[in-house]
């Protein structure tokens, strides 16, 4: 097979895994509805669930988790940003709505279109910001935006920055070390710093056992939301661009919609908004690789 070939059937591959892994991570709001302990217990048994996940995992194939000391560190402290992120969220939603929370969770596009080229030390790309800033206008067409939640948003936009800041250092790092191993030392740290934070807010006092109905979805939640779709998360870094991971993400509001729909019938409306802003947002995924392959033939012709 010429290696062209090789190389665009590895990119849809990587592409069909993320687009499941989305729709996996927009079933998590499904269940944080059910589940019925506290934002900050959930995160918690979620992160705790997924790492033991991961370690039996290594345990049954018996894989290697060595690693040296300076990357243990650095996925370590990486774990921070993903406790955060995940409390962040849960957070955000409590002191405002989901509405508001995703909304502001499309800025992780914003971000990553920021962040990424100054991190990596490349020039900004103007289309990336456009696309981002399309990409917002299809959520917030999508929800009924309320500004009164100034709390909310603070925390939903530092929640998308924490997301997109480790989606770009695990874009690096999954090009040196295997997607479980990445996921395990991150998870390892973000159960370390939520803990370390629920003592700090002395939280971890009221930690109590799950009910017999939240120990089912808690465990779907830490083991197929959490860990495996982390894991397919990180993987598919090695062929796509932390901002072509972020640009897809953000199918997870139109997906959980859809589902909380399903599950909970007349808890969201199909509105003709909502159809309008999924548009926008499908169609913006969609034509930005072609859109990126005529600016890239744009400036080649005049480099000519």
């Amino acid at each position: 097979m010429p290696k062209h070939l090789t190389k665009s059937t590895e990119l849809n591959k990587n592409l069909l895994i993320l687009h499941f892994t989305v729709f996996i991570w927009g079933f998590t709001g499904i269940l944080g509805k059910l589940i019925t302990i506290t934002a900050v217990n959930l995160v918690w048994y979620r992160v705790l669930i997924a790492f033991c996940t991961l370690f039996l995992y290594f345990k049954f194939n018996k894989q290697d988790l060595k690693v040296s000391r300076g990357t243990f560190i650095k996925l370590f402290f990486t774990g921070a940003l993903v406790g955060g992120h995940w409390i962040l969220f849960f957070q955000a939603i409590k002191v405002s709505t989901v509405s508001v929370t995703l909304v502001c969770l499309s800025s992780l596009t914003l971000f990553t279109a920021v962040f990424e080229p100054l991190i990596n030390r490349k020039a900004i790309s103007r289309l990336e910001i456009l696309s981002g800033i399309f990409i917002i206008a299809g959520i917030v067409l999508i929800f009924k935006f309320e500004t009164q939640y100034t709390l909310g948003i603070i925390l939903g936009l530092i929640c998308a920055a924490c997301a997109s800041l480790f989606s770009i250092i695990n874009s690096r790092q999954v090009q040196k070390l295997e997607p479980p191993v990445i996921a395990f030392y991150e998870l390892l740290g973000a159960f370390f710093w939520i803990t370390l934070y629920m003592l700090s807010s002395n939280t971890l006092k009221d930690l109590v056992l799950p009910r017999s109905n939240d120990i089912g979805y808690l465990i779907i939640l830490g083991t197929i939301c959490t860990s495996v779709a982390y894991v397919a998360g990180v993987s598919v870094m090695r062929e796509l661009s932390a901002f072509k991971v972020a640009l897809i993400t953000n199918l997870e509001p139109v997906y959980g919609i859809m589902m909380a729909f399903m599950f909970f019938g007349d808890m969201h409306t199909m509105s003709l908004g909502f159809w309008i802003g999924a548009g926008i947002i499908l169609s913006t995924i969609f034509l930005y690789p072609v859109a990126q392959k005529q600016v890239v033939r744009y400036k080649n012709k005049r480099a000519e």
